[in-house]
């Protein structure tokens, strides 16, 4: 999988909401994977590669036991990335949920609310600053 470096995300041109809006999970029902994404970025902003996340959003939400994935988890992360995910310009926090998303000089991943003052000047877009990408639409133009 090809890091993705000094890129932000910008929430989809179409985005229902104008604040970063937490996901919930309906009662009784397991998490989904946006929520799990946005609970691990929030809480280790920076902490995780794209990779990474797609790796610990999988165990999650699939509920690995952690003996399993101490056992095999060389074996689950190959399975896992034999086939090819999307980046974060998929994830329902930048299209729907109202979150950029930055990926840094090493490829980690944080949360901004599009109604922040970092989330504003990272769409500024200075000559220094990371490159600005839309999130994907969320219906066809």
């Amino acid at each position: 999988m090809n890091a993705i470096l000094d890129t932000f995300v910008q929430v989809a041109q179409d985005c229902p909401v104008t604040v970063g809006v937490v996901p919930t999970t309906k009662k009784n029902a397991k998490p989904s994977i946006h929520m799990i994404q946005y609970e691990l970025l929030s809480a280790s902003p920076y902490h995780y590669t794209l990779e990474d996340l797609i790796y610990e959003v999988h165990i999650r939400h699939k509920e690995i036991p952690v003996e399993q994935v101490e056992q095999h988890g060389d074996r689950i992360r190959a399975e896992l990335f034999q086939k090819s995910h999307p980046c974060m310009r998929a994830s329902m926090l930048p299209k729907k949920f109202g979150w950029g998303v930055h990926y840094d000089s090493e490829g980690k991943l944080a949360l901004y609310g599009m109604d922040t003052e970092p989330y504003r000047a990272y769409i500024a877009g200075t000559s220094d600053g990371p490159n600005v990408v839309y999130a994907m639409r969320n219906k066809r133009a």
